[in-house]
Formats: structure tokens, sequence, C-alpha cells
């Protein structure tokens, strides 16, 4: 999903948006004819993700600006490691410094968050996944970091899937219809590949949803002992997901409930940027 030309067009926006008119302070005080080499340098251990990206703000910025990726996006380091190195103009190095950060801290804080999380459930068969819970304009690049730390990708929008939630439920039951019928029916308008799944939030909810053969089912918010109940009464016919007051304290015991996936809000919204730093040296030519 995450594609040369997606990564192309929105760090040239993230550029543009930095400098609009031109780096006023590296064109002011740096000589134009100034090289440096610049370490990414990782000031706390974690899993790095977005090499290509933060590639993409110098290359966009100067072409002529080598980037060399000392690690892999995936790759665990611990602090001290040089993560990448930049060579090129002074002026264009430290023009595009802060956004390749930017990029490459958020992305990598994810991948570290997921991949703490992925550690939590290990030896389960739980799966940890992201939900669309993402910055508007970035999806692809958080669910990239996601993968990088071992995490899976729920469906990418709205278009991929139908996943019928509690309002959907609601808005069926203002209207009478039961979710059995309005799934049925909706099988019936929908291409055999589609994946349906359906958010339920008691453990009644459970039968009148399986009846229409649906892929998957989330139990939302339920409790260690209903989701145990829950994985026992779906009994295989539909892959399981929990959702709902996930967190690393959480995390494994909800993983040994016998759940197939566990949904992860906070690998997207609430992952800090890694603390990583840029340290460049001027060279005199």
């Amino acid at each position: 999903m995450l594609t040369r030309a997606i990564i192309d067009r929105t760090v040239a926006a993230a550029l543009e948006e930095d400098a609009p008119w031109g780096d006023l302070t590296s064109e002011a005080l740096i000589p134009e004819n100034a090289v440096a080499r610049a370490d990414l340098v990782a000031r706390e251990r974690g899993v790095f993700s977005g090499g290509e990206v933060f590639e993409a703000a110098f290359r966009l910025t100067d072409p002529a600006i080598d980037v060399e990726l000392v690690v892999d996006d995936g790759e665990w380091f611990e602090p001290g490691a040089v993560l990448a190195v930049v060579t090129g103009a002074a002026r264009g190095v430290l023009t595009a410094e802060r956004i390749g950060l930017n990029f490459v801290q958020r992305m990598s804080g994810i991948a570290t968050l997921t991949g703490t999380y992925v550690a939590e459930v290990a030896h389960t068969r739980a799966r940890i996944a992201d939900t669309r819970k993402t910055t508007p304009g970035l999806r692809a690049f958080e669910r990239k970091a996601v993968r990088d730390g071992g995490g899976r990708n729920h469906r990418h929008s709205l278009s991929d899937a139908v996943m019928a939630k509690d309002n959907h439920l609601a808005v069926l039951a203002q209207k009478g219809v039961s979710p059995t019928a309005a799934l049925l029916a909706a099988k019936d308008l929908l291409p055999h590949t589609t994946h349906i799944e359906v958010e339920v939030d008691r453990i009644e909810q459970i039968e009148p949803v399986l009846a229409a053969g649906i892929g998957t089912i989330m139990l939302d918010n339920f409790s260690l002992d209903e989701l145990r109940t829950g994985v026992a009464q779906v009994a295989g016919r539909a892959t399981v997901e929990a959702s709902g007051g996930v967190s690393l304290e959480t995390v494994r015991a909800i993983a040994e409930t016998g759940v197939d996936v566990i949904s992860v809000g906070a690998l997207t919204h609430s992952a800090r940027a890694l603390d990583l730093g840029l340290d460049v040296r001027i060279d005199a030519p």
C-alpha cells in the first residue's frame, strides 16, 4: 500500500509546507559549496521503520544527496546505533532534516509499540492488528510501520470490506430489521469475495450474527470471562476478534482467552515518536 508514488507525493507536500519559499536559515548562513555528513542515531531502543520515506525527504530536496540505510525496516536496534548515513550539500541536508526525522521518528515509534504488543502475545494464537484510527492522510505510512513491528493490518478503508458496528446495528434495530436478515440481504448484493465482519457488545448478539454466515465477529469490550464464553460459542464458525480495553497490561490475558485477532487502536493513535537524532558534521571543502 505504501508505494513510491504515495511516499513522494506526501513527502513533497511536507517539504513544501516546511519550506514554502526555501530554507531561509540555511541559505543565509551556510556556504553554497559546504558539504555535510549526517548520522541518523538512535537515542533509545526500538524498531526501525520508514527508511524509504526518510530517504525521500533528502532525495526530493536534492537528488545529489546520498542516503545509506544501515538497518532494514523491521529491525530492532539499541541506543547509540547508527541507522542511516546522509551525505551531500549541507544546505539540502539541513533543509530536509526535520521532515525526514518527523516521518522516521513517527513510523519507528509505531513499529516499536507494535513490536512490544506482539512480544506480549507470543506463543498464543492471537494476532495483533491495527485499526482505522490513523492520522488523516498518513494511513499507508502508519500501517506500514505496524507491519514493520510484526503486527497485521485491518481493513484499509471503508471500501475494502463490510464491517457492521454497533451504530449500524442500532439503526437496523430502530427500523425493526434483524441483524440476520440484514446480513443475509447484504450477502446477496455483494461479490462473493467481500469479507463481512460484525461487531457485537453482548453475548446474546452472537448467534443471530453467526446465523448469517459472516467471516469475522468482533467481541467489543467483553470481559475476559465473556471473551472465553464467546470463543467457545463461536466454536470456529468465524474468526474471533477482540477489541476495546486493550493495553500492554491487558493484552496477554486477552490473547489467552483464545481469540484469533486483537485490534489495538493505540498502535497508531497513541504511539509516541521514537527519539532519533540527526548528528550533522560540516566539512569545509
